[in-house]
């Protein structure tokens, strides 16, 4: 159950405002500004994607090496965990705006991409746009830190990478077939960020409660 919540939370990642409207962008880049090649650019995303998964690994490394330490505190953990989700969803419902959360708009110079190249660029953009999927990202650390074990944490997040990642290589291959996709879904934004704030918040909810361990325990 936590695997498929953080698996559904980097799908929303890839959707969200401050992400899909650049995936042009960067398919771009990993096409070497050119005429695109499918095969230049699918492993410049399956580069860019390996990047910010390793880096997001390691953080869920982290997020759960330090729920181990924290067990003794784990109901203040829990309240902890859930109020930092449900602020991110309110963020996303608009009932507290941050810019902090909007990411950057600075170009990357990407000439000549290859996948070792993209993979460098894949760990700048998970610490460069943290902040912009720091909502659904930071949702996922909390998670990983209620599972009290290291492996688990990176396990967590690498779900949560699979999530942004699989959608990302899957549009490389299809982006000329998905651009109607897109278009509705960039019309939809408002209904997306309402449904993502309210998804988190009852997560938050959840999680800050306790009910989140004990729905896992009986759905386990």
């Amino acid at each position: 159950m936590p695997y498929l919540i953080v698996f559904l939370e980097g799908i929303i990642t890839f959707l969200s405002p401050c992400l899909l409207p650049m995936l042009p962008v960067y398919l771009s880049y990993f096409a070497g500004g050119g005429a695109r090649s499918t095969r230049r650019t699918l492993t410049g995303a399956a580069g860019f994607v390996a990047g910010f998964t390793v880096l997001f690994v390691l953080m869920g490394a982290l997020a759960g090496t330090l729920g181990a330490f924290l067990q003794r505190w784990h109901t203040a953990v829990n309240l902890l965990s859930g109020a930092v989700v449900i602020f991110f969803g309110l963020n996303f419902l608009g009932v507290i705006k941050l810019t902090l959360f909007r990411g950057s708009s600075r170009a990357v110079k990407t000439d000549g991409m290859g996948f070792f190249s993209a993979l460098l660029f894949g760990v700048v953009f998970a610490v460069g746009w943290t902040p912009c999927v720091g909502a659904f990202l930071g949702s996922a650390l909390a998670l990983a830190s209620q599972q009290g074990h290291a492996l688990a944490g990176m396990a967590m997040l690498l779900v949560y990478s699979l999530g942004l990642g699989v959608p990302f290589v899957l549009s490389a291959v299809l982006i000329d077939r998905l651009k109607t996709a897109f278009d509705w879904v960039k019309r939809h934004y408002s209904v997306i960020n309402t449904v993502s704030g309210v998804f988190l918040i009852v997560v938050g909810v959840l999680m800050a409660t306790g009910l989140m361990g004990r729905l896992l325990n009986f759905l386990s």
